[in-house]
C-alpha cells in the first residue's frame, strides 16, 4: 500500500504502462484466444496465469480486487457478484458438510438467514453468540470441528462493534481463522487485519461503491493463517483437489495465495457468482473517492445521532460515536476516525411512531439500500430483517420501533432539518 490509503483508493490496483490507458480498462469479454491447446492446458493445469473465462476471472475484476486487497493490507483478493456471495464463498472454502461455525449474533439479517438456515441445510452448523459476550461464552461456543468464526466490525443495523482482537485470539487458540466482514468502516476507517483478522469481506455494494449503481461483494486473504499447521482441520487447502488435477493449494501458491486460489478455481467454478466486468469498472470509480467520502458519512452520522439523542421523541440511539454509547470504547480503539454514517433508533411511540416518521421524510429516501451518497432509510424490522422472528430480532439488537438510517454525504443541516420535520408530525 502507498505511504497514505487516499493515495491507493485513487491509484492501487492498476498502474497502466507507456501509452495504456489511464482508466482501467473494460474487459467485456467472456473468452480469450489462445495460439495453441498446450498454452491453455498450461492455464487449466493452474501451471501459468492468464484468462480463458470471465466467469472464473477478468482482468478488469483483478485489478479492482487488487486496489481493495492494498487497502486492506491482504496478500491476494477477489471480486464476486455480491456481499452475500463473498460471505457465502469465504465460509463454505474451508467449511461444509459436517462442520461447524461460531458467529457473532449481531450481523446483517441476510447473513445470519445465510448461516442459520441455508448453510444448515447443506450440513453446516452455526453456533451465535453475542459480541459482547463473556470470554467463558465464547470459549463455549467452539467444538472439535468448528472451522472459522465471524463476525462484523460495525453490525448492520445494530451497529455493535465487534472486539476483533479478543475474537481473533478465540479463533486462533481453537486453530481457526477469523473472517470479519468490513463493509461499514471499509479499509479508511478500520482494517481488520491489523488486528488479527485472517479473512476480510466486503458488499461492495456500499461505501466501496458509493453511487448505489453496482451490487458486487470482495474476499481479502491476509494471508496470515497457517493452514498447514491444522492440515487436518483444512484438507481442501492442504491435500490434492481431484476436482481440479490433483493440485494442493498451499504447495503451489503458499499461505499467501492458497485460500483465494481454491475460492476461484473451485467455488466460482462452480457457482460461478462473477462480479461483471462492468460493475467492477463502476466499483473502481467509487473507489477513487472513498477517502473523500467517509468522513462526510460519519460527520453526518455524529451530527443526526448527537440530534436524536437529545429529541424527546426519540426512545434510545444506537451510534458506537456517541459518548456512553455500549460500543464507544471499542470504536475508539478500532475506529478512532470514525465508523460509517448509520445511525439507528427507536421511538417512545412505537412502531406506529417509525412509520409515520418514515413516511413524513422528504430528503430521506426510504430503500432497502444503505450507504451509499443519498441519505436513505428503513425501517429492518419490517424488510431487511422479516424473515426473523421476535427472539431472533432481539439477538440481533432489533427492536419493532428500531429505525436506520443511513446519512450519505449531503449538507449536515439539510439533514437534520428533514428529521426535525418528520419528528414534527409524530
Amino acid at each position: 500500500m502507498a505511504e497514505h490509503i487516499g493515495t491507493t483508493c485513487v491509484q492501487g490496483g492498476y498502474r497502466p504502462g507507456d501509452a495504456e490507458p489511464r482508466q482501467v480498462p473494460i474487459y467485456q469479454s467472456t473468452t480469450w484466444k489462445y495460439d495453441t491447446s498446450e498454452h491453455m492446458g498450461k492455464l487449466f493445469d493452474l501451471e501459468e496465469s492468464g484468462y480463458f473465462y470471465t466467469r472464473l476471472q477478468n482482468p478488469t475484476n483483478d485489478a479492482v480486487a487488487a486496489k481493495i486487497c492494498e487497502l486492506e493490507g491482504g496478500t491476494a483478493a477477489m471480486l464476486t457478484s455480491s456481499g452475500q456471495a463473498a460471505n457465502f464463498f469465504a465460509i463454505f472454502n474451508i467449511a461444509g458438510c459436517g462442520d461447524h461455525v461460531v458467529a457473532s449474533s449481531a450481523i446483517y439479517g441476510g447473513t445470519y438467514n445465510l448461516l442459520a438456515h441455508t448453510m444448515r441445510r447443506m450440513g453446516l452448523e452455526c453456533t451465535f453468540v453475542a459480541p459482547d459476550c463473556t470470554d467463558e461464552e465464547l470459549e463455549a461456543a467452539f467444538r472439535l470441528n468448528t472451522k472459522a468464526v465471524f463476525g462484523e466490525t460495525i453490525a448492520n443495523p445494530a451497529l455493535a462493534v465487534l472486539d476483533i482482537e479478543r475474537f481473533a485470539a478465540a479463533a486462533h487458540a481453537h486453530g481457526v481463522p477469523l473472517i470479519v466482514d468490513n463493509t461499514f468502516p471499509t479499509p479508511v476507517n478500520c482494517r481488520p487485519i491489523e488486528w488479527g483478522a485472517n479473512i476480510v469481506t466486503h458488499s461492495t455494494t456500499k461505501y466501496m461503491d458509493g453511487h448505489g449503481a453496482a451490487v458486487g461483494g470482495a474476499i481479502v486473504d491476509a494471508g496470515t493463517f497457517d493452514w498447514n499447521a491444522h492440515a487436518d482441520k483444512f484438507p481442501g487447502l492442504t491435500t490434492p483437489d481431484v476436482s481440479y488435477h490433483g493440485v494442493v493449494y498451499t504447495e503451489r501458491f503458499g499461505l499467501e495465495g492458497a485460500f483465494i486460489t481454491k475460492a476461484t478455481s473451485q467455488l466460482m467454478r462452480d457457482f460461478g457468482c462473477i462480479q461483471s466486468p462492468q460493475n467492477a469498472f463502476l466499483l473502481n470509480l467509487g473507489l477513487e473517492s472513498l477517502h473523500v467520502r467517509m468522513p462526510q458519512h460519519c460527520k453526518n452520522g455524529q451530527a443526526v445521532a448527537e440530534f436524536l439523542q437529545q429529541h424527546p421523541k426519540i426512545s434510545f440511539v444506537r451510534y458506537p460515536g456517541l459518548p456512553g454509547d455500549a460500543y464507544h470504547e471499542l470504536a475508539q480503539k478500532y475506529l478512532p476516525q470514525g465508523g460509517c454514517g448509520v445511525v439507528s433508533f427507536g421511538f417512545n411511540g412505537g412502531r406506529a411512531a417509525a412509520e409515520q416518521f418514515m413516511k413524513s421524510l422528504r430528503l430521506a429516501q426510504i430503500a432497502t439500500h444503505v450507504a451509499d451518497a443519498r441519505t436513505c432509510c428503513l425501517h429492518p424490522a419490517n424488510a431487511t430483517h422479516r424473515q426473523m422472528n421476535d427472539e431472533e430480532l432481539v439477538a440481533c439488537g432489533i427492536t419493532p420501533d428500531m429505525v436506520r438510517l443511513s446519512c450519505g454525504i449531503e449538507s449536515t443541516e439539510d439533514l437534520i432539518a428533514d428529521i426535525a420535520q418528520a419528528l414534527d408530525t409524530i
